[in-house]
């Protein structure tokens, strides 16, 4: 196993186990299964653990398995404040108190504010006062650790990064998101300042295998190094030395096994021109699919109106690439939960950002579609009351 540094200089493994997608029998989480899976990690050098107060059973699954087995102390457990449920202090100590119970320990290696997209859901914590929570936890040793995952886009995540002296940061990172999300600038931007990056969804939710075009499939099938496409994507995460952890969600044995060994062998610089080439063909390949050339780049910003057009277009997109509910889920996510609404519907046809766009789009036309197509009447619902839920 291969190791990068966290910001005081300890070692984390480059392959992270992430714990939502345990294996699941008719009563739950499969523990034997899971242990032995776990363990199997654990003894190749896997030390970052990575689960949620909302992942059904996780958090108590991976306490209960680290405590039978005695593996507590060689590991790095990181868990999730649920922020959008917290309403006063007295609500985040009792999610915290909840999380070291499952978890049966005494403290939280890495913690984070849970799926932050706007930088005013992080102003609403700390008018409750959660910057002095946290340093009273960590200097009561109860967290080692403090950072906040991210879904939004690029400029959001960079104010949430200077809000706060961050020990670390978690980001949906791949190929297919290196423009969007916080993308290669938000991750940049944060190695700059010396926080290291853990990656989520560097497979998008396996996508980038299980649902590649047969164009794509062809091209990595001739790879003259024999890579699989989860390995060619886990690579092209690692090649970057900004990236400090790669998670996956791992639920075998020949996946841990796989991954393990791919880590093994990863160093930062290994793609050649030609391994980027291949992605490069791969992306180009997924693209045909798609709805709108957008390419992310944000030229088109900022919107008088507040439309997120970039995040807006790479949603719609994903409803031709990955499903329909994956790229509705998306613009949940990205746009659909913010205190500022910036939906595609709030375009007056100015015309502006059409004079900025290299891609020479019909924004304007491309937005009135990606609004039909992402908010149709129960998602607009849902996205009403979730927004008011969330920023009450």
């Amino acid at each position: 196993m291969k190791y990068r540094s966290n910001k005081i200089g300890e070692p984390l493994s480059i392959l992270g186990y992430g714990c939502m997608r345990f294996s699941r029998n008719g009563s739950g989480i499969d523990l034997n299964k899971t242990q032995e899976e776990i363990l199997r990690a654990i003894e190749q050098g896997v030390n970052y653990f990575d689960t949620a107060y909302i992942y059904p059973g996780s958090e108590v699954a991976l306490g209960e398995i680290l405590s039978r087995t005695g593996k507590r102390g060689e590991v790095n457990i990181a868990t999730k404040l649920p922020q959008y449920l917290v309403r006063s202090i007295a609500g985040a100590e009792r999610y915290f108190n909840e999380e070291l119970a499952r978890l049966k320990t005494d403290h939280v290696d890495y913690y984070l504010m849970h799926m932050l997209t706007d930088v005013e859901a992080w102003n609403k914590l700390r008018a409750l006062g959660i910057e002095q929570w946290i340093e009273q936890k960590k200097e009561a040793g109860q967290i080692r650790q403090i950072g906040f995952s991210f879904h939004g886009n690029t400029e959001m995540f960079l104010k949430i990064l200077d809000a706060y002296d961050w020990d670390f940061c978690q980001i949906q990172y791949n190929y297919m998101d290196e423009v969007s999300q916080a993308g290669r600038r938000g991750l940049k931007a944060a190695a700059e300042k010396g926080i290291p990056v853990i990656i989520m969804e560097p497979l998008r939710g396996g996508k980038l295998v299980n649902l590649l075009p047969e164009k794509a499939k062809k091209i990595i099938a001739e790879d003259p190094k024999g890579r699989t496409a989860a390995e060619l994507a886990f690579g092209w995460l690692w090649d970057q030395p900004e990236v400090t952890v790669v998670l996956s969600g791992m639920n075998s044995l020949e996946m841990v096994e796989e991954n393990c060994r791919n880590a093994a062998a990863a160093e930062p610089g290994m793609f050649t021109d030609s391994d980027r080439e291949m992605i490069a063909q791969v992306k180009e390949a997924i693209s045909e699919k798609l709805k709108v050339p957008c390419t992310g780049c944000a030229y088109c910003m900022p919107c008088p109106q507040g439309v997120d057009i970039p995040s807006a277009f790479r949603s719609y997109n994903a409803m031709y690439v990955e499903g329909k509910r994956e790229g509705r889920h998306e613009f949940f996510q990205t746009v659909g939960l913010r205190k500022d609404p910036a939906f595609p519907s709030q375009c007056v046809g100015c015309g502006r950002c059409e004079k900025h766009c290299p891609q020479h789009i019909s924004i304007i036309e491309e937005l009135k579609n990606a609004n039909r197509a992402l908010l149709p009447l129960p998602y607009r619902i849902a996205a009403i009351v979730s927004r008011r839920f969330m920023n009450r």
